[in-house]
């Protein structure tokens, strides 16, 4: 097997396929890169049995083969040197790998491409196509939201539902959700899954630079997501999603509109002083203004501000977790925010005051109970 290549971009690809790579694999063939070439093209797979990443590259081969490449010392290397043409050779009797650069050569032992597993393949797959834009959207907009939790399992991932004309990303950890919805779409299935979180935030850096439409192919087990070059796998989470609607209050007569960055840093100051369990903070609402405050009884800290707002319904009393509120804040984008509420031991509703008509974001928070 042997091959030139720019450094530079043979590793950015080798970059994007190292997400895959685990700290300390099941199999020792997992701490590398699987390198497969036939003609130009180099193929480059790597997986850490949940999560595996196949990319591919135009070179200029000059003979074809397959070798596991240890991705650590590999991709040592290649950051180590300045941009230039490497060319890239292996033993076929010894699996010996030897890497040519101007400045000189390195030599490196390979392991059997036969020891790496076999990466699940699209077979009895559905399919739907979305614009890799959103898909980022959906995953920076969910995926905090998901629970560290391993005994609910189901809520460690982000649930993904496919209904006919929609896709619904949904993700909670009991105190906190969000569920973003985009319709536009066109596919004749309904179908939900569980993607775990780890696998959201590679795609989320596979599919970073690349435009375009995204193929999300899915069945029982696994899902693909392909784009440009790119394809990566995630095996699914085998549980059962909780019943997320039950959960979203319906009747919230009273209405908050208020400044999205003034009421995040007003939270900021103000969780200073708050108990450092609960990070409990207390919105007293009235008409058009808004005390929020915290206190620590244990330090004697304690702290109040006053912001406009504008507001319908009973005056009312809640208390929320800042930490949750202020991180909710910081994914939503727009200048004001909508804050629906029933009564203060239900949970609160946040909204951007503005939404387009394919696309809606709903992020649900739970109330701290007021401790007298």
């Amino acid at each position: 097997m042997k091959f030139e290549v720019s450094s530079s971009d043979l590793l950015k690809k080798l970059q994007v396929s190292n997400g895959a790579i685990g700290s300390n694999p099941v199999l020792p063939v997992l701490e590398d890169f699987l390198f497969d070439l036939a003609g130009n093209t180099l193929t480059i797979a790597s997986s850490d049995l949940e999560t595996s990443i196949i990319n591919s590259i135009d070179v200029s081969g000059k003979q074809d083969g397959k070798i596991a490449v240890p991705a650590k010392i590999l991709l040592e290397t290649l950051k180590a040197l300045p941009e230039q043409p490497i060319v890239f050779s292996v033993d076929t009797e010894n699996r010996g790998i030897t890497l040519k650069s101007s400045y000189g050569e390195y030599k490196l032992a390979g392991d059997a491409a036969e020891d790496f597993p076999e990466l699940p393949t699209e077979q009895d797959v559905e399919s739907v196509e979305i614009a890799s834009e959103r898909l980022s959207n959906a995953i920076t907009k969910t995926m905090f939201a998901t629970s560290t939790d391993e005994l609910r399992l189901a809520m460690t991932g982000v649930l993904m539902q496919v209904d006919y004309n929609k896709i619904i990303f949904v993700a909670t950890d009991a105190h906190k959700l969000v569920k973003y919805t985009f319709g536009d779409v066109n596919i004749d299935v309904a179908s939900s899954f569980i993607i775990p979180k780890k696998s959201l935030g590679l795609l989320r850096s596979a599919i970073a630079n690349e435009e375009g439409l995204v193929k999300i192919s899915f069945n029982p087990k696994n899902v693909f997501f392909n784009v440009g070059g790119s394809k990566v796998i995630c095996r699914l989470i085998d549980a059962k999603y909780p019943d997320y609607n039950a959960v979203i209050p319906v009747e919230n007569p009273n209405l908050l509109t208020l400044g999205r960055r003034d009421f995040q840093s007003s939270l900021k100051r103000i969780a200073i002083y708050s108990n450092k369990t609960t990070n409990q903070v207390i919105l007293n609402i009235t008409e058009n203004s808004m005390t929020i405050s915290a206190q620590d009884l244990d330090f004697s800290n304690e702290a109040t501000e006053q912001m406009s707002c504008i507001y319908t319904g009973e005056p009312m009393t809640i208390g929320f977790n800042a930490k949750l509120l202020i991180e909710m804040l910081g994914v939503l984008e727009s200048d004001e925010i909508k804050i629906e509420l029933s009564t203060p031991n239900r949970a609160g509703i946040l909204l951007p005051s503005e939404q387009n008509d394919n696309e809606t974001l709903l992020m649900l928070v739970m109330p701290v109970m007021m401790s007298h």
